[in-house]
């Protein structure tokens, strides 16, 4: 038995010729069924009811079309017709959901990067209340920010201002010996007052925070207590720290996250043992301790600050030092640490907007593809859009049809996403030094991922569904129907956008590169090859130059060795209370300070400009300075030796001016620094040791190793090559230099990847005009030019937009260094051409393929 025709019919008329054939397939299946099961007379009004029901929306209002658009059954065929459109463009799908796919995996990358940065410090749970005593200084050099201050600041903070402060802790941070039986590690520390471990809420796994009341005790990270002693309980054991004190284990704390502070403490220890006469404890002259606090619930930062801006002036009324002291938020320690001049000038918070923005433009990059394949192939859909009209489709239901396709896009490109993340991530963490995971338990996550598709989907659909849904079907039905030589602009307007994000990407990246070789190539006043220090972290060690030296040089290879309180890359003292003759009374200058071995200079390979260095032949060389360029340029002195210095009630003369080493940050000016003989009145910190070049240095270390452990069998046999301690100095900005060109070379491949789906459709659509071009003599070159000429165009108009644009944001980025590489005019050349190269090569592929193709095959249809 048939249905009735009339019937199929109707549904000819009412329904879409793609629509039809799957509506039809379902109604003759059931008709058979329903006339074996109920006869032929229930299955003919069955079949009209049904009939009726496809197309019934037609004859609705238009409230009752829009309620019915919402129909799970609509929805259910909306994204049918859309997964059937997507296989039948199997090429346009894969460029869709590919670029998508890349571009949501680089925003998940940059969200958790973010999400990690914006998260620092939050382990602790007082965060919001836990601030550092920071000093401002006016000095001849401007205003200098210093986070070291005297260790009875903690007690006057305390105790005068209880009101204010439920807490106030002085620390001090360095890496320390722990010894137990036959086990020696080297560990970064602090040495701290009881109140620390409360303060900065440590999770405790064995013992109590209250643990550091006892002056010999020690608190150990998970980690560090394992190593020492494996699976024993660490309780009450007894261990030494630099073979010089000795306490008792009271509790072990979890280990802290990358993403704090103090990620690095693996032990906690009483401040107390630093000062085991009591001596020192209430000098309000040597600024060598970190002061922590916590306030109470409710006080404000700026309040609490202006109370106790005049603390440490009022207890050093004679220095001249313009001295003030103002508290500095934890939240704001990593985000922004940077200080110009006494004000804080941010840190790593631009790199988060920075990066954040980047994570947007290449996410909108992807949609931009999206958005430009899905209008230029919108002649091949604009008879669809048409019938569907025609039959009483309304345009809110016609957009519904195009955003479910741009929806179902999304999430496939989601869940490829989310494997493109899993695969990149210890690539990830590597190059941008960090330990972030995709956090599958955390419903804020995927409720963030819900979002992120619905925001994704609707931009990435939004312009196609609208411009497509306003086709008029007479138009298009009557085959009159041309989009114009404007419908063309939106697409080129997006390309432009594309790549002025990929160029200027391209251009930052470079000029990163650019300042860090900049600051590499500077000279830095020494020689690095073959030098390495070793720190003396115990008192066996100390104070034993001359023996340590004669067993050294009987090596053979050692070429020299000296001492000094401080390494070649840091300068861990100061003074800001020098007096010279012409110094202005109310001026005050701040100087590095460094005493050193009088084989120093030798071993370093600094260069004399004026004067001599010390020599041990010379006894009066105990009261003498050596200064470096920096330091006389700001003591304005002409004719520097002979000159006296005076300091701590004491005449110095000044015998030799050396020209300036770069100590601290390559980006910056040197330090003015003044060296001094040293007098075995304190031990010196650290060894530099040259080594003999002659030599291999695996052979010299392997027999330094022999002496050292001979000489301090307590102490682990540590060592740091100089050049190695001087390319950490650029790790920050290498860093960042890295992240930028990952996330380049992936902004320029999606912004390639919309460029070959554009160029296939063009070639595609001009598959006759190029046949005929063909026919009448046309080169392959010639149809290379021909269609790849408005790609090139377009990449120009971005090279220009994007020149600006870079030069701005990044001349102001390099105004944070005070030693700086220019902004080339060859950059942004260089980068155009590099952008325009790889246009060319994406859209050559399309067009030399297309002018290859047999002019028969293309014109066979006319």
């Amino acid at each position: 038995m048939q249905p009735p025709k009339i019937a199929d019919r109707l549904l000819r008329l009412f329904l879409s010729s793609e629509r039809l054939e799957e509506v039809m397939g379902d109604l003759h299946e059931e008709f058979a069924y329903q006339v074996r099961r109920n006869g032929q007379r229930q299955a003919h009004w069955r079949y009209w009811w049904d009939v009726v029901g496809f197309i019934k929306p037609t004859f609705l209002s238009k409230r009752q079309k829009e309620q019915y658009s919402t129909n799970p059954i609509m929805l259910r065929n909306y994204f049918r017709t859309a997964w059937r459109n997507l296989v039948n463009s199997k090429g346009y799908s894969a460029i869709n959901i590919g670029g998508l796919s890349v571009g949501m995996a680089v925003a998940m990358l940059i969200g958790l990067w973010v999400y990690d940065e914006l998260s620092y410090n939050t382990y602790h749970k007082n965060h919001d209340q836990v601030v550092q005593v920071v000093e401002n200084q006016t000095l001849e050099q401007g205003i200098s920010t210093s986070r070291s201050l005297p260790m009875p600041m903690s007690h006057e903070l305390r105790t005068k201002y209880a009101s204010d402060f439920k807490s106030v802790v002085a620390s001090s941070e360095f890496d320390q010996i722990l010894a137990y039986d036959d086990k020696k590690l080297t560990r970064f520390g602090s040495f701290t007052e009881a109140d620390f471990p409360e303060m900065m809420t440590l999770s405790m796994l064995r013992g109590t925070r209250q643990g550091l009341q006892n002056s010999n005790t020690v608190l150990l990270a998970e980690s560090t207590a394992k190593a020492l002693f494996g699976d024993v309980d660490p309780l009450r054991k007894t261990i030494k720290i630099g073979n010089r004190y000795t306490v008792q284990v009271a509790g072990v704390f979890e280990d802290l996250p990358h993403n704090t502070t103090f990620k690095d403490l693996a032990f906690i220890a009483p401040i107390g043992l630093l000062f085991e006469s009591g001596q020192g404890m209430d000098n309000w002259r040597s600024s060598s301790f970190a002061i922590i606090a916590q306030l109470h619930p409710n006080r404000d930062f700026k309040d609490v600050s202006t109370k106790i801006k005049d603390v440490f002036h009022n207890h050093i009324p004679k220095d001249k030092t313009q001295s003030e002291l103002f508290l500095h938020p934890m939240n704001d320690w990593y985000l922004r640490s940077e200080f110009k001049n006494g004000t804080n000038a941010g840190g790593r918070i631009e790199f988060v907007w920075l990066f954040s923005c980047i994570g947007v433009f290449v996410l909108l990059l992807a949609c931009i593809n999206f958005m430009n394949l899905s209008t230029a192939r919108s002649q091949k859909r604009a008879k669809e859009v048409g019938i569907r009209k025609a039959i009483g489709s309304l345009r809110s239901q016609i957009i519904g049809q195009f955003f479910s396709e741009s929806f179902l896009v999304v999430g496939l490109s989601f869940l490829l996403a989310l494997g493109l993340v899993q695969l990149t991530l210890p690539f990830f963490n590597d190059v941008a030094d960090k330990t972030t995971a995709i956090l599958w338990n955390d419903p804020r996550f995927w409720l963030i991922c819900l979002g992120f598709i619905g925001l994704t989907g609707f931009v990435a659909g939004s312009y196609p569904a609208l411009f497509l849904s306003s086709f008029q079907p007479i138009k298009v039905l009557k085959g009159t129907f041309v989009l114009g030589r404007l419908a063309s602009i939106p697409r080129k307007v997006l390309v432009v956008v594309q790549f002025t994000v990929s160029v200027t990407l391209i251009i930052g990246t470079i000029i990163v590169f650019r300042q860090i070789q900049f600051a590499k190539n500077r000279p830095v006043g020494y020689s690095r090859e073959g030098l390495i220090n070793i720190t003396m972290n115990t008192p066996e060690i100390q104070g034993r130059y001359d023996a340590i030296r004669n067993e050294l040089m009987a090596t053979g290879v050692v070429a020299d060795m000296a001492e000094s309180s401080s390494p070649m890359t840091n300068i861990w003292s100061g003074a800001n209370n020098l007096e010279w003759r012409g110094k202005d009374p109310n001026r005050t200058a701040a100087f590095g300070t460094i005493s050193i071995t009088p084989e120093f200079g030798n071993v370093v390979g600094w260069k004399i400009k004026e004067g001599r260095q010390f020599s041990r032949q010379f006894t009066s060389d105990s009261a003498t300075f050596m200064f470096n360029e920096a330091a006389i340029k700001l003591m304005g002195l002409k004719k520097p030796i002979g000159e006296t210095i005076r300091w701590h009630e004491k005449n110095w003369k000044i015998i030799g001016v050396i020209k300036d080493m770069v100590m601290t940050s390559p980006f910056e000016p040197a330090r003015p620094t003044v060296f001094m003989m040293n007098t075995n009145e304190r031990p010196l910190n650290v060894i530099h040791i040259k080594l003999n070049p002659a030599l291999s240095a695996q052979m010299a270390l392997s027999k330094l190793e022999t002496v050292f452990k001979r000489i301090n069998p307590a102490a682990p046999f540590e060592y740091k090559f100089a050049d190695q301690e001087y390319a950490k100095k650029f790790a920050a900005e290498e860093r960042i230099g890295r992240l930028a060109s990952f996330f380049a070379i992936l902004t320029i491949f999606i912004s390639c990847l919309g460029i070959f789906g554009l160029a296939s459709f063009v070639a595609e659509q001009r598959t006759k005009e190029i046949g005929v071009r063909k026919v009448l003599g046309a080169s392959v070159f010639n149809l290379w030019s021909l269609l790849s000429r408005d790609f090139i165009i377009l990449v120009l108009i971005a090279c220009f937009v994007a020149s600006p644009i870079a030069y701005y944001y990044l001349n102001n980025w390099l105004q944070h260094y005070e030693y700086r590489t220019e902004i080339a005019w060859w950059i942004f050349a260089a980068s155009g051409i590099g952008a325009l190269a790889i246009t060319l090569l994406t859209v050559s592929f399309q067009s030399i393929k297309a002018a290859l193709v047999n002019p028969v095959k293309s014109l066979r249809s006319e």
